[in-house]
């Protein structure tokens, strides 16, 4: 059961929040004190922090600061204060949510469930991101072994994987064709190097909007092939 607290000075604001957090199944612990607040959330296990800006002892943006030097649990920002300069503050500290009273119980709710499910997601379940490239609309999944591009996934071989996550990871590098088929086939270039300019040709009909005109990978004449960045 994840484990909530809420840093409110208005105590009816601070009970309604708890009722709809602990109905939705979480565990939830109120502060009214800004200092007390910044104490408990400093040294107690938390999964995520509801903050007032306008509290007594330390205000919201200082908690947030503070916090931020030593945790990372999602931090949703509560206040009456309308103004976008502090919205910009409180996200500039370190805040993953600003929230405008008065609000919806059901919303902050919402809120509180997303910003949980994405920080299990990132950090609590402890495994591995899977390592992605990202160039200009072109999605590469090492881990998963998928293509996308501008958001549609593309189906690609083995080989053409391979061929084009080995020059996405050298931008900017000419390699042979001879170079390219002792790296990707794993043998010496006796073989038929006709097959890297078909695989060339078959990754270009996937990702290039204009094969004519390639904006990923370039022919470099009497050379080899080049991935622009």
């Amino acid at each position: 059961m994840s484990r909530i607290l809420i840093i409110e000075d208005e105590e009816s604001i601070a009970e309604l929040e708890k009722d709809y957090l602990e109905l939705s199944g979480f565990e939830v612990e109120i502060d009214n004190d800004g200092t007390n607040g910044l104490e408990r959330a400093l040294n107690e296990d938390f999964d995520l922090l509801i903050l007032d800006l306008m509290l007594p002892g330390t205000d919201g943006f200082e908690i947030c600061r503070k916090l931020r030097e030593k945790k990372n649990i999602p931090i949703i920002m509560v206040s009456a204060k309308k103004e976008d300069i502090d919205k910009i503050r409180g996200l500039g500290l370190g805040a993953d949510d600003y929230i405008t009273k008065p609000f919806s119980p059901s919303e902050m709710v919402a809120r509180v469930k997303a910003h949980l499910a994405r920080y299990e997601r990132l950090i609590g379940s402890g495994l591995p991101e899977n390592d992605i490239i990202e160039i200009r609309g072109l999605k590469i999944d090492k881990t998963a072994r998928r293509v996308w591009i501008n958001g549609e996934e593309k189906n690609f071989t083995t080989k053409e994987f391979d061929l084009l996550t080995f020059l996405a990871e050298h931008p900017n590098h000419v390699f042979t064709k001879e170079e390219l088929f002792s790296k990707i086939w794993d043998m010496e270039s006796i073989g038929d190097i006709a097959t890297v300019t078909v695989h060339i040709k078959k990754i270009r009909e996937k990702i290039e909007f204009n094969t004519a005109k390639p904006q990923y990978i370039e022919t470099i004449w009497g050379v080899g092939y080049r991935f622009k960045v």
